[in-house]
């Protein structure tokens, strides 16, 4: 958790610490996976419990409390599925590096570059469509500069190298990012009628 500020303050110097650090993956989810992935997830309950989903035109789709708990449980499965696939991406993307880290590194670092989109999930406090697309849009924009800067420092590769790198393990987390997106509004705007 003590990465959070440095990530979003001075994200070059924290990507510097992350890399020299040797955190293992059942450290990681513990401090700090787990505990990110919560926000959205909490954040959707309470708002779709409590406000409702906002569609526009005045409709809200509240759920009930028992839905509520099940999706948020299915969507927070997701959420940690969604970072261990980021990881094997990367993994997979750096085969061809001389240096290429070993898959608990990659999923390490690939669980700190979604951090802005953790912290996207507060926007679900108050569940208003149009906004959490545009909020999940910076915050997945954000997630692409904190790759940009860390891949080369990750991989040990220059910054042109890097930005191919990246830029390809973006188009990737773009698809995951839209699967889970499609995944949350059928599960939480279909939810009701499936459980």
């Amino acid at each position: 958790m003590n990465h959070v500020w440095g990530l979003l303050s001075h994200p070059d110097r924290e990507m510097r610490d992350i890399k020299q650090e040797n955190e293992t993956v059942s450290h990681h989810y513990t401090h700090h996976v787990l505990v990110m992935a919560a926000i959205p997830v909490v954040c959707a309950f309470i708002g779709t419990t409590q406000v409702g989903w906002n569609l526009g035109g005045g409709r809200t789709v509240p759920l009930s409390l028992m839905t509520a708990l099940t999706l948020g449980i299915v969507f927070y499965l997701v959420i940690l599925g969604g970072v261990a696939a980021m990881g094997r991406v990367i993994h997979w993307m750096a085969r061809e590096y001389p240096q290429r880290p070993a898959i608990e590194r990659c999923t390490v670092f690939a669980g700190y570059v979604a951090t802005p989109l953790f912290l996207s999930g507060l926007v679900a406090l108050y569940p208003l469509a149009w906004l959490c697309a545009l909020v999940g849009t910076l915050a997945l924009l954000y997630t692409g500069y904190l790759l940009y800067i860390g891949i080369p420092l990750f991989l040990n590769i220059d910054r042109d190298e890097g930005l191919r790198f990246a830029g390809s393990t973006l188009a990737i987390g773009v698809l995951v990012f839209e699967v889970l997106l499609a995944l949350t509004v059928v599960l939480w705007g279909y939810g009701p009628k499936l459980f």
